[in-house]
């Protein structure tokens, strides 16, 4: 199995070091902070804050490097891998893949790239929320443009494979609108409810009186701001395009609610939704023939369906 070079040990750097362990990799990492290496140390891990040694062992070893920082730490990263690593097999965590895919072109254009999002987090934030069971069931996202790097590709979902997640393949511009409308809109509709809910500063009885839904609902607005501000501001375009959508239907909801008082449209509406969500979660494992000469086409039509590659037996 292939050593993994992690670059950044927050809660999905961290939880990916524990889970490429487990599954029997070699795996090293870096930290931003000595207290967050420390910590990783501790637990018995290899973090270091030395950046360049980490790229300088990756390069040594053909490892894979997985870059697990905010879009706002992006561009220095992507600099040091251009300085110590430049050819390395190179793919990401972050949770935008167009931004990602313009920043690695322009900043460490020789690295074999092949973008990646597993699709899992927590309200929790820094290596001590980490876990090797939190890619378990998740998809991952491993991009699947023409002209990708067909051996790399194999790297990232072998390594999303040991994660214990389902490889989704998408183009990263597809991917960008579809995390729009199902990751960055409900963490802003998420603060927006929540916001809501607390009313007036001194006035807590609905707080008080609230349950499930309104914990289910606001979860994610406990996310560290910064965390989300990243991701969304990241995403603009696409995110505007889903945030119109969203406005459309409540202005919808509202004319009506308004007018005659039926809300039968929009609840009906979202739970037909709702049960196509569930429908997907058993999702249909295809197998992939990672050497046809329209593989990525191929991959691509996958995703869109709703499907997952079938994992290649090593």
């Amino acid at each position: 199995m292939r050593a993994v070079c992690v670059l950044g040990t927050g809660l999905i750097g961290g939880s990916l070091m524990r889970a490429a362990a487990r599954a029997g990799r070699e795996v090293w990492g870096t930290a931003a902070s000595e207290p967050t290496a420390a910590a990783g140390v501790a637990d018995g891990f290899d973090v270091t804050t030395d950046t360049d040694a980490a790229l300088a062992r990756a390069a040594e070893a053909d490892a894979l490097v997985v870059v697990c920082v905010p879009l706002t730490a992006l561009e220095a990263v992507l600099r040091r891998v251009d300085a110590v690593a430049p050819t390395c097999r190179l793919t990401d965590a972050v949770s935008v893949k167009v931004p990602v895919a313009d920043a690695v072109a322009q900043f460490a254009p020789r690295t074999r790239f092949v973008g990646g999002h597993p699709m899992a987090g927590t309200a929790e934030s820094g290596w001590p929320a980490g876990s090797a069971d939190l890619f378990a069931g998740a998809a991952w996202v491993v991009a699947a443009d023409d002209g990708l790097d067909v051996e790399v590709w194999r790297d990232v979902a072998e390594l999303a494979w040991d994660c214990g997640s389902r490889v989704v393949p998408a183009a990263v511009d597809e991917h960008d609108v579809a995390v729009a409308r199902i990751s960055h809109l409900p963490h802003l509709f998420a603060a927006v409810l929540a916001s809501v809910g607390a009313g007036e500063q001194g006035d807590d009885l609905a707080l008080a009186l609230s349950a499930s839904s309104f914990a289910d609902g606001t979860r994610v607005a406990g996310t560290r701001p910064e965390l989300v501000l990243a991701m969304c501001e990241g995403n603009r375009g696409a995110l505007l395009a889903a945030v119109d959508d969203a406005l459309g239907r409540l202005g919808a909801m509202r004319g009506a609610l308004a007018s005659t008082g039926g809300l039968a449209a929009t609840v009906r509406s979202g739970h037909e939704a709702r049960m196509r969500w569930a429908s997907t979660r058993e999702p249909l494992e295809v197998p992939v023939d990672l050497g046809a000469p329209d593989v990525f086409a191929e991959l691509r039509e996958l995703g869109r369906r709703g499907d997952v590659v079938e994992p290649v037996k090593r």
